[in-house]
């Protein structure tokens, strides 16, 4: 009769081998739903007596996204995608749609005046632009131009009337002699007195646009271009651009994301929004905070049964799911403590 002691490590064979079958068995055909939606249910229900703060690191988590926005933007995965979505933007929808389908024309109004209530920034972005000598010299090129624009446009009216065409002209003439000095002081001085000018011309410039930000008739001219709008066909970027100029501006995007997103400045505002996040969710449970975004926990179960599913019986299938299995309960049943008891 053999030894007892030598009988233990066959006893544990065959235990391991039976409790791996015995989980195969759990995660497979009719009873793999029920044990996924089992598990998750209780996991759901354990994590929902301990507040976020106490399940979740909060420093762990920053340092998780700062090396996310390091390192994934840049990823060959990253570029992949961005590939994928420049294609699809390429090629538009399967079946065309009217723009006005997707928004709602109340929401673009109430957007609108969200927009126009912003004008102190803008007043202060312009008026910053005022300090800067090739703005100044664009903004007096172009309200040359405009001016020019408008007496030629008189001219040819006043050419219509007996006697008035010349009158016109000769005014005409006198203002291009001194737009045309202007603008040769403008190419052959670079200094101050063209920086004063310039700047008086971007204010001057700068007014007309707050104003007609501000004109009431600017927000109805708004909308009614987005009634236009609302009714042109949604199609891809293929009808308006090349393949190559889409994706060349897509690539400058992505580069300059890539660049932001490294920088301890984008590390430092990521902090910032975490820290956010758990000051103001961090007391909630899990249960609470699905509570708070308007999920129903049995429609999280649910949808984590119909992901998991697919990927547990690839697993089994394959046989990865009882290698995994044997390889966390071995170490168990080997173990010296096992062998002491079954022995």
């Amino acid at each position: 009769m053999a030894h007892p002691r030598s009988r233990a490590p066959s006893l544990a064979r065959a235990l391991l081998d039976a409790q791996v079958a015995y989980h195969l068995e759990r995660w497979s055909g009719d009873q793999l739903a029920g044990t996924v939606t089992a598990l998750a249910d209780d996991i759901l229900a354990a994590g929902g007596r301990h507040q976020i703060e106490d399940l979740v690191d909060r420093e762990a988590v920053k340092l998780i996204a700062a090396r996310a926005l390091a390192t994934m933007p840049a990823s060959a995965a990253a570029r992949g995608i961005l590939e994928l979505v420049t294609a699809v933007v390429v090629e538009g929808p399967a079946e065309p749609y009217p723009l006005g389908e997707l928004v709602d024309r109340g929401q673009v109004a109430t957007l609108l005046d969200s927009v126009l209530a912003l004008h102190p920034v803008l007043e202060r972005l312009v008026e910053a632009s005022a300090e800067v000598p090739l703005v100044g010299t664009t903004a007096a090129r172009f309200m040359g131009r405009i001016v020019g624009e408008v007496a030629q446009a008189n001219k040819t009216v006043a050419d219509k009337v007996p006697g008035l065409g010349s009158l016109v002209s000769f005014g005409t003439r006198s203002a291009s002699r001194v737009m045309g000095a202007a603008d040769r002081q403008f190419e052959a001085l670079f200094g101050d007195t063209m920086g004063k000018g310039g700047a008086f011309a971007v204010r001057r410039l700068n007014r007309v646009v707050i104003d007609t930000v501000l004109d009431p008739t600017t927000r109805l001219a708004v909308l009614q271009t987005w009634d236009l709008l609302a009714r042109e066909q949604v199609v891809g970027l293929s009808h308006h651009a090349t393949q190559g100029q889409i994706s060349d501006v897509a690539d400058a995007l992505h580069d300059v994301v890539i660049t932001v997103l490294a920088t301890d400045q984008a590390a430092d505002l990521a902090e910032v929004v975490i820290d956010g996040l758990f000051d103001g969710f961090g007391g909630y449970t899990p249960t609470e905070l699905l509570d708070q975004l308007d999920l129903r926990r049995e429609d999280v179960v649910h949808d984590l049964v119909k992901l998991a599913v697919p990927i547990v019986d690839a697993l089994r299938e394959s046989g990865d799911l009882e290698q995994l299995l044997r390889a966390q309960l071995e170490p168990f049943f080997t173990s010296a403590e096992v062998t002491r008891l079954l022995g």
